[in-house]
């Protein structure tokens, strides 16, 4: 551009700056006062309250005395907090205020209007004019979607169309602007590669200013239930499900809050790493959870629950052991729509025969039978439903409860019971009989009365219409607590339906193979289903449940019990959901009921044997909600590695997946063939060293499984590594600095450089292998090394060999 018009953006630059530093030097007072208000009337809340409950008008006027309070409060702590939003948007502005400019002139007028486009809204004195608008605001749509020439955006009006003539975006750093690139087509590359040859963060950042057109659309989509997204490694897509959120509660700020998103991240670490992006762009933060944690929560302790890295870890190290093909049929039999299919039959045959019931008991004796509550549930209408029934039961089991409770007050351990009570329980019972003697008109003061009748019980004087015997009473009142205290336990377990033998009627599935064919109707089984029913009634017997049994034996206990649903929930992000059963999503389809759906995932990272593949056109996610309400899309373009760690991660996948790298290029691949592990450890320690001294301040040594991470980091420490981090299931926090990782908890991260500890054959040999070692390579943003002592494994050996550079140590 020319210098004249360099000199117009720097001085509009500086008066964007001039008025954010004058609006917010406005702002300051204003907030502390409001602040200060806020306190005082917390302070003073109950000082301008007179509590009087002596006459009803007493109390309707002490009522509205406090309710008058409360709105004052409510109203000075809403006005301090939007003050204080529009201080943090402004605050968040003043380094950077605007990262892109579209000019616009609407079809039918002469105005051309000149449209800045920033993290936030900035609005002129007179509220009519915007400096500043916002990225998520329907014209700033254009900057994402067009390039110069004929356009149209909805606006909440209907569609407006015109033409863009100016496309242009800047880089400001500090208040200072660094660069201006006009773009044609798309958000330039020159802005691209500035971003994205930075290292990498200890946290998920906003890409708002690089937001692609194909991410757009999905950020902007609010009409489907169901939004799965397909992408490469690297394509953005934790990024635009993230933009996503923030658009959603921009745009549905009336209705949406924040809590009402859950995302469920693939571990721990994972949810450290994204924390940050809604508050940078001035949006509260969503709740995150893991679907382990989630399971854990619903199963209420009962079980001890394998999680899916413990399940891994069993599939990548127990080959050799008997049972093991068992195990990985179990696994895919139990994640299949198939088996899904079989417990909804199931529950059907239920509804018929064969519902468990665990016995009611106190003590030592059993109060009410499993075979009582069996011929109750089957005396009902069997037109009614099975929710419905096991609710009936436990309605006319509470009330055979309060007809036990009665018969029980006169046992002898009750009495018993009576003999050890404190004084305080005493005086409970008092005070309980009082209540119950008090007339609700307050017209008889059973309390005087009791004083006047102590004070008179010498002289033997009471009245006809004040004769009763207290102390009888007193034992009829304490007899009465003794037993409700004592069976309070019976009754919450009703309450909470532990009547209904959740845990037989799962086993009763693997009795054998005839039995599950009446049960459920299904011809084919499973291979080594004599093993699959063994395993499974061997762990239900110790109270353990394997990763693949938590969800379905959740979803037959809602089949049988009813749906514990959470209607607050809008909406769920799932991110790497090809690791999800389809038994798990219909689950979270029961639990949300009103939420909608964002899935994000890539069949090439699937590395759990449940996986689900997201791109398939007969994807159980697409039935989940319907092909209407369903809205697919995919990312194939990279951004995350250099055009040479891209083409070398995609010879690893057998059909090289569809994967555009982005135009950022470095150094090839490096495979370093070692003649032991003492000189793969002591060339791995020195890589590390030589990385930190370019500058790399993320780096992972990714080995395969948690073991091998553990044998990686003690041989690293012995050779003078002192700064490595060992990540675990159990590690809540992403850090930068060196770090050694299992290649599963590595997902969804990402890394300046990636060291591979063992690339052998002896490591990565299966087919079902291959995932997880593509995974690995693809966390590398700028290098990417690996090391083998022995054979290369069969997915680099079957490549072409100008996708790397080799060496030999030792």
């Amino acid at each position: 551009m020319s210098k004249m018009e360099w000199k117009q953006e720097a001085e509009r630059l500086d008066l964007i700056k001039t008025k954010l530093k004058q609006r917010l030097a406005g702002l300051d007072p204003q907030e502390a006062g409001l602040h200060e208000q806020v306190n005082e009337i917390r302070r003073r809340f109950w000082e301008e309250v007179t509590v009087n409950a002596n006459t009803a008008e007493d109390f309707e006027e002490t009522f509205y005395t406090i309710r008058q309070q409360e709105a004052v409060l409510v109203e000075r702590e809403r006005s301090h907090g939007l003050l204080m939003q529009q201080w943090k948007n402004m605050n968040r502005l003043l380094p950077s205020p605007y990262f892109g400019r579209i000019d616009f002139q609407e079809t039918g007028t002469d105005l051309r209007e000149q449209v800045y486009i920033g993290v936030s809204s900035f609005v002129d004195e007179d509220g009519m004019n915007f400096l500043v608008y916002d990225w998520r605001t329907p014209i700033a749509s254009l900057y994402y979607d067009y390039s110069p020439g004929d356009v149209s955006f909805a606006a909440p009006g209907g569609d407006i169309a015109g033409a863009m003539t100016l496309k242009r975006q800047y880089q400001i750093r500090g208040g200072e602007l660094q660069h201006v690139f006009d773009s044609n087509v798309t958000i330039g590359d020159e802005l691209l590669q500035q971003v994205l040859g930075k290292g990498a963060d200890t946290q998920m950042k906003s890409i708002v200013s690089t937001i692609q057109r194909d991410q757009n659309a999905i950020i902007r989509n609010d009409v489907a239930r169901m939004v799965i997204v397909q992408g490469a490694a690297g394509s953005g897509k934790t990024s635009a499900a993230m933009q996503r959120i923030a658009y959603l509660l921009y745009k549905h700020r009336q209705t949406l809050k924040a809590d009402q998103f859950v995302l469920f991240s693939p571990n721990p670490i994972f949810g450290s790493y994204v924390a940050t992006v809604l508050p940078e762009l001035g949006e509260e933060n969503m709740q995150q959870t893991t679907f382990q944690e989630y399971l854990a929560y619903w199963l209420d302790s009962t079980f001890t629950l394998e999680d899916p890295f413990d399940q891994i870890e069993y599939v990548l190290t127990r080959e050799s052991e008997p049972g093991y093909e068992a195990r990985l049929s179990a696994i895919a039999y139990k994640a299949s729509e198939d088996f899904l299919r079989a417990l909804q039959n199931y529950a059907t045959w239920l509804g018929r025969e064969g519902m468990r019931f665990a016995a009611i008991r106190f003590e030592d004796r059993e109060l009410i039978s499993a075979e009582r509550m069996h011929a109750q549930f089957y005396g009902y209408d069997s037109s009614i439903r099975l929710t419905n029934r096991v609710v009936l039961l436990q309605e006319w089991l509470l009330g055979e409860l309060t007809a036990l409770e009665d018969k029980e007050r006169d046992a002898q351990w009750v009495q018993d019971e009576m003999n050890y009570l404190d004084r305080e329980q005493y005086e409970r019972a008092h005070e309980e009989l009082l209540k119950n003697y008090r007339r609700e008109e307050g017209i008889f003061d059973f309390a005087e009365q009791y004083v006047r009748a102590l004070d008179t019980l010498n002289k033997k004087v009471r009245r006809a219409e004040e004769a009763f015997d207290i102390a009888e009473q007193e034992e009829e009142l304490l007899r009465r607590m003794i037993v409700e205290e004592r069976f309070k336990p019976i009754r919450r377990s009703i309450k909470r339906l532990k009547f209904v033998d959740a845990r037989g009627l799962y086993a009763q599935l693997f009795a054998n193979e005839s039995s599950y064919r009446e049960m459920t109707g299904e011809p084919q089984m499973p291979a080594h289903w004599p093993e699959i029913c063994k395993r499974t009634r061997a762990k239900l017997d110790r109270q353990e449940l394997d990763y693949e049994d938590a969800t379905p034996f959740l979803l037959l206990k809602e089949l049988v019990e009813g749906v514990r649903t959470n209607t607050e929930v809008r909406h769920l992000v799932i991110d790497e959901g090809q690791d999800y059963s389809v038994f798990q999503y219909a689950y979270l389809k029961k639990l949300f009921p009103r939420a909608r759906m964002t899935v994000l995932g890539d069949f090439g990272q699937a590395i759990f044997t449940q996986a689900t593949n997201l791109s398939d056109a007969n994807s159980p996610l697409v039935r989940l909600y319907g092909e209407d309400e369903t809205c697919s899309y995919r990312l194939v373009r990279s951004y995350r590695s250099t055009r040479e760690i891209v083409e070398f991660t995609m010879a690893l996948l057998p059909d090289g997946g569809e994967i555009i790298p982005f135009e950022r290029n470095g150094r090839k691949p490096l495979i370093v063939r070692t003649t032991g592990e003492e000189e793969r450890t002591r060339r791995i320690a020195a890589d590390i060293s030589a990385l930190q001294s370019e500058g790399f301040g993320s780096i992972a040594v990714i080995a395969k499984t948690a073991a091998g991470s553990r044998g990686a980091y003690e041989a690293l420490k012995a050779r003078g590594c002192e700064s490595l981090r060992l990540i675990t299931k159990e590690s809540v926090a992403f850090e930068s600095g060196v770090m050694v990782i299992p290649a599963y908890l590595a997902k969804g991260v990402e890394f300046d450089a990636v060291l591979i500890y063992d690339a052998s054959a002896q490591a990565y040999s299966r087919e079902g292998e291959r995932k997880l070692f593509y995974t690995a390579c693809t966390r590398a943003m700028h290098r990417l090394c690996l090391y083998a002592d022995a054979d290369w494994t069969p997915f680099i050996r079957s490549m072409d060999p100008n996708l790397y550079l080799e060496e030999k140590f030792g």
